[in-house]
């Protein structure tokens, strides 16, 4: 087809991907030409513009190694994790809501046993964390394989410490027989989202900051029950209802309550769904 124009352009280029074998490839495909040819009217794209945001995604990938995932921290400022998570993890009243992943877990992390110190040397003040972990009928899950990770006591996760050749204040832990874990870590502290690469211009550009609440990350898997990928918060944290990424969830709010040696104790209770 030749001579298209701004008006013809998006039909033929929809018309080349009518063949598409895939159904889900070609709604998704078709979808994403249609909304971005309608972006680029609505807001009349320059060319000068839209290399800019050529510069910018390249940009974004070229920071991006195994250690810092700058797409998936563009995703989260700009929403688009959270939202997907929302629409994916709708899960019955009374499970423990899902929220981000978050661009800092790591394959292969340490295991532990039940009790053990996780921070293995991570700055921060020392607390424990303990809890269970149930199914939405109230029977508890033995042996669910619990993924946790944070950051230190500086706002910085393991990876991003340059020197540092251990895991820190991440480990893989098991519920015992009736569900129940505990083990030690350090007191989660606010921090910001890595800011000095393309994704952190965008937040000066807008005018938006990189502050996200203290939390805990915890990914939970057990057979029979769908994975639990979430946060638990730090109550009275004054990020809560700004979160750099979108992913507070009131549920998902606890007290880190200190004790008489100075020390916190965190007590969070996991409800999973069963799948089907």
């Amino acid at each position: 087809m030749r001579n298209l124009d701004q008006n013809t352009i998006t039909d033929a280029v929809l018309a080349r991907f009518a063949d598409t074998p895939d159904p889900r490839l070609k709604t998704i495909i078709t979808s994403l030409v249609r909304h971005l040819h309608d972006f680029a009217r609505e807001v009349e794209l320059t060319e000068a513009e839209w290399e800019k945001g050529i510069d910018f995604l390249t940009r974004v990938g070229h920071i991006t190694d195994d250690k810092r995932h700058e797409f998936i921290l563009l995703s989260d400022v700009l929403g688009l994790s959270m939202l997907t998570v929302a629409m994916n993890q709708d899960k019955p009243r009374g499970c423990t809501e899902a929220t981000v992943f978050g661009p800092f877990h790591v394959e292969g992390a340490p295991h532990y046993e039940l009790g053990d110190d996780i921070a293995n040397g991570a700055a921060g003040t020392p607390c424990v964390v303990r809890g269970t972990v149930r199914g939405l009928d109230g029977e508890p899950v033995a042996n669910a394989r619990m993924d946790v990770w944070q950051s230190d006591h500086d706002g910085l996760y393991d990876v991003q410490h340059p020197d540092l050749d251990h895991a820190q204040a991440r480990g893989i832990l098991h519920t015992d027989d009736q569900g129940r874990f505990h083990f030690r870590s350090v007191v989660a502290v606010p921090y910001q989202i890595p800011h000095d690469g393309p994704v952190g211009q965008l937040l000066d550009a807008t005018n938006r900051h990189p502050w996200r609440p203290a939390h805990l990350h915890f990914k939970i898997d057990a057979p029979g029950y769908e994975s639990l990928i979430t946060h638990v918060f730090r109550n009275g944290d004054p990020w809560l209802d700004s979160d750099a990424v979108f992913g507070v969830r009131e549920s998902l709010v606890a007290d880190w309550v200190e004790q008489d040696d100075g020390t916190y104790l965190l007590e969070f209770d996991f409800v999973l769904n069963r799948k089907d």
